[in-house]
This record gives structure tokens, C-alpha cells and sequence, in this order.
């Protein structure tokens, strides 16, 4: 698994998801629990994770959809 994205941004990581299965791409969320731990104040960010064969297609398609993520 590769990381795809880090983020504070809690509508990031849905997006991202929703975009991301519709072009058959699994992914996986981390991190999810610190950042409940924490409060929600979104101190701690969240990863998204991707196939180390996908990440090139998952960057592609966030890209092609206008979300900013660095990588």
C-alpha cells in the first residue's frame, strides 16, 4: 500500500473515496481512530492509502477531477 494523501480536510478523504471506487480503485483510510481520539479537532491527519500498482491511476483521477493533494 501507498499513500495517496494526507489531510486535515475532513470532505477530502469522502471525496476521494467516492471518486476513487467509481473508478474501480480500492483504497483504505488510516489513521481514522487518532483523529477521533483527538477530539475531531483535526490536529492529526488522515491517510488515504491506495495499491502501490494503483497510485499513478488513483492520482490521475484525482487529478482529472480537480482535487489538490500533493504527490
Amino acid at each position: 500500500m501507498e499513500e495517496l494523501l494526507r489531510t486535515n480536510d475532513i470532505t477530502l478523504i469522502p471525496l476521494a473515496r467516492t471518486l476513487l471506487d467509481e473508478a474501480g480503485i480500492d483504497s483504505f483510510e488510516l489513521d481514522v481512530n487518532m483523529s477521533v481520539l483527538e477530539g475531531s479537532i483535526g490536529i492529526l491527519p488522515r491517510r488515504l492509502m491506495v495499491r502501490s500498482a494503483e497510485l499513478e491511476q488513483a492520482r490521475r483521477v484525482l487529478r482529472d477531477f480537480g482535487v489538490k493533494f500533493e504527490g
